[in-house]
């Protein structure tokens, strides 16, 4: 299994109510809510996108949902979940039921691991006009509120689908420059005291490239160039200089961003740190149903110009890491974000397939 490629999928929860989001968004709000009221805001844009074959789902009363769920990313050579989980101190969680349910049902058979999303909710969340205000604030509280944390994911961490790295369990953090590093020495000796060989911390892509990773202790990274690159395309100051962006009005004034993707990703290299360096991979994003014209999307995404990406990421996975042949992919189920790998009506599961096709390629060349 060590030369075996191992895609990860970013698992979003929020596909249920709660009453927090009750209480900002209106009754019943789920990332569904969004995804259902989209409009299209120019010419041939896709949108609403409506799911496939698993629907509308509520992942607390679809029954069999997250087994269905982990059989169809199985099936199509997806190696496990990263759950998004929303501490926010003080044992303030939101969203964290579905990984509870997963836990507690074995028949859901798929390797799984957490990403600590450790960052403050704001309005811009789903693009109302407040997007400032605090909805839920990210607090970091020291070593009892860190030790509570613990305890809490050690049920998770003893569970033998938890995917773990040298009998240490793989632990992402969303913002690696945020997190104190009291909280990643407190739970490093809290796994080693509880028979773990300490805590596999990677730092998501969200911070680029910049950071010492090594120096803050973190064993690996998923790679950051695409959000550097990213950045650099929606420079407004650059606007002339790029013919892949382009500004186009949609209502009265208003205008919102639009980059070819075949283009940009041709652009796209991976670059190493100097920690495990894990690719990442976007099937597509479309973020208009959330954000509407200040969003950005991306035009001319298809399966066929994914397969060029899950290849490059493939090759440089294959050709920098020795083992932990990680590949991640944003995401499983990121529908108002216009990024998921669920089937949906206009392609089915055609980015699956792709996704398939080319890691049984791979496996192929290299026997």
């Amino acid at each position: 299994m060590e030369n075996k490629i191992k895609p990860i999928a970013i698992y979003l929860p929020q596909f249920h109510p709660i009453p927090e989001n009750d209480e900002w968004w209106g009754e019943g709000f789920t990332e569904w809510t969004n995804v259902k009221k989209a409009k299209p805001l120019f010419k041939n844009h896709n949108q609403p996108v409506i799911p496939g074959e698993l629907g509308y789902y509520d992942l607390l009363k679809t029954e069999g949902i997250q087994q269905k769920q982990a059989e169809l990313a199985k099936e199509n050579g997806i190696y496990g979940f990263i759950y998004y989980q929303y501490w926010f101190g003080d044992g303030k969680m939101l969203l964290e039921k579905p990984a509870e349910n997963m836990l507690e049902n074995k028949d859901i058979d798929l390797p799984f691991c957490f990403c600590w999303a450790n960052e403050t909710w704001r309005g811009i969340w789903h693009g109302i006009d407040d997007a400032k205000k605090i909805l839920a604030e990210q607090k970091y509280l020291g070593k009892e509120d860190y030790t509570n944390y613990f305890n809490y994911v050690l049920p998770f961490f003893k569970d033998d689908r938890y995917i773990k790295i040298d009998n240490k369990p793989f632990f992402v953090i969303y913002d690696p420059v945020a997190v104190p590093q009291e909280f990643m020495e407190i739970f490093e000796k809290l796994a080693k005291e509880n028979g773990f060989d300490g805590i596999y911390f990677v730092a998501s892509n969200r911070s680029g490239n910049h950071i010492d990773y090594a120096a803050k202790n973190f064993d690996a990274k998923i790679s950051g160039d695409y959000n550097m690159l990213l950045n650099e395309e929606l420079d407004d100051s650059r606007i002339v200089k790029l013919k892949n962006l382009i500004r186009e009005k949609v209502i009265g004034k208003k205008s919102i961003r639009k980059i070819d993707y075949a283009k940009f990703f041709k652009s796209l290299v991976y670059t190493n740190s100097n920690v495990e360096t894990y690719p990442m991979l976007l099937p597509n994003w479309d973020n208009s149903p959330r954000s509407k014209e200040k969003g950005f999307l991306f035009t001319n995404s298809s399966p066929e110009n994914f397969a060029h990406e899950v290849k490059k990421a493939v090759t440089f996975a294959n050709n920098n890491l020795d083992k932990n042949k990680f590949v991640i992919i944003k995401s499983w189920n990121e529908w108002a974000e216009g990024n998921h790998l669920e089937p949906c009506q206009k392609w089915g599961n055609a980015y699956l397939k792709q996704l398939k096709d080319q890691l049984e390629q791979f496996d192929r060349n290299t026997k």
